[in-house]
């Protein structure tokens, strides 16, 4: 096993210099990643230039809000509610009938 020191990388980008730390080499290795080739302005200009990354999602990260639609469920028949507008060709079931049914 190697010991990690604190690098000094050359942004691929803007040509400048930036630190990284013992600690993100940690991290890019446990998560199998690369290590970084731009320096954190430069890939935050890059995200924002192909749409943001996580902008469909709010502040906090959680998934957006789906939109949910009334149905009733094909298997007991309680009101319920689904993230697709059912249209009649195919049962819809609520939460506990279709787990049930895996």
């Amino acid at each position: 096993m190697s010991v990690l020191a604190d690098k000094v990388i050359q942004c691929a980008s803007c040509n400048t210099e930036f630190n990284f730390s013992v600690e993100e080499q940690e991290f890019y290795e446990s998560k199998g990643f690369q290590p970084p080739r731009k320096c954190k302005p430069c890939r935050d200009t890059a995200k924002q230039n192909r749409g943001g990354g996580y902008s469909n999602f709010n502040r906090f990260g959680d998934r957006p809000q789906r939109q949910m639609y009334p149905a009733v469920c094909s298997g007991c028949g309680i009101e319920t509610q689904v993230p697709f507008q059912p249209n009649g060709s195919k049962p819809v079931y609520c939460r506990e009938c279709y787990q049930s049914s895996y």
